[in-house]
């Protein structure tokens, strides 16, 4: 089996608080992956590792076949990255931030023009074009954002709680276009607070507190603790967690305080 992440007990301190505690999971090539889990949980600290943009405190990890330690760079070449917060230029035209990005990546000429007109017919953009991305609604804004991110054909598309704040259509059109691209052969890593996003990918990850207590299909997950929802499994998994946590018995034994 191809893999397209391999994690192994990664581990992320900043100073004495640890962010990502000894998380571990296998990503196949071509399959969607979502992390679910609340704000602070450590998330985003995990993507970035595997962007290679932080370094992992301990733990190893592979993004396609290369060191998230030692290769930091060839990654960053392959992978497309759609942070929670859109990185356009609201100044600038949809075309303009196309533009950019283009050079970002390294194309230039006919190329360039080629992966743009691509980029703008996939994502359905050709009459937005010329307009201002300040002007659009959050639902286009995002559209814009993930034909950047296409823009270099990447092997590997993360997206980091890409549909917080988008209307419901909105999300489901960016949806729709997630997994097609993911039938094409592209592997997909989102974070997401919505179970029915969720519920949609291949592969789940429940992160608490840092660390990974959860992983798998989500029909196999709830087939397995006979829970009928993700609402319900996620819960199910925290609170066993909460349970497991030695630190909780002290609170408990001692009271408040």
């Amino acid at each position: 089996m191809s893999l397209a992440i391999d994690c192994q007990g990664l581990l992320k301190r900043f100073g004495s608080y640890t962010a990502v505690q000894g998380v571990s999971f296998q990503l196949p090539t071509g399959a969607i992956m979502g992390f679910v889990g609340p704000n602070g949980a450590g998330k985003t600290t995990l993507i970035r590792m595997l962007c290679g943009v932080l370094v992992p405190t301990e733990g190893q990890a592979t993004v396609l076949g290369y060191d998230v330690l030692t290769q930091p760079e060839e990654i960053k070449q392959r992978i497309g990255y759609m942070s929670q917060k859109f990185s356009l230029y609201e100044d600038l035209t949809v075309r303009e931030n196309l533009d950019f990005y283009a050079g970002v990546y390294s194309l230039y000429g006919k190329k360039a023009q080629e992966q743009k007109n691509r980029v703008i017919e996939r994502i359905g953009l050709g009459e937005r074009t010329a307009q201002l991305v300040s002007s659009l609604s959050g639902g286009w804004k995002q559209r814009v954002a993930l034909a950047c991110a296409l823009l270099h054909d990447p092997q590997l598309l993360i997206l980091d709680e890409p549909t917080a704040g988008v209307d419901p259509v909105s999300r489901r059109i960016f949806l729709d276009l997630i997994h097609q691209l993911a039938k094409e052969g592209m592997t997909v890593l989102i974070s997401t607070h919505y179970m029915d996003e969720a519920a949609t990918c291949d592969y789940l990850g429940f992160v608490f507190y840092g660390r990974l207590i959860a992983f798998g299909s989500p029909d196999d997950m709830k087939k397995k603790e006979a829970k009928d929802n993700l609402d319900d499994l996620f819960i199910y998994y925290v609170e066993h967690e909460a349970s497991d946590d030695p630190r909780n018995f002290v609170r408990k034994k001692g009271g408040r305080g």
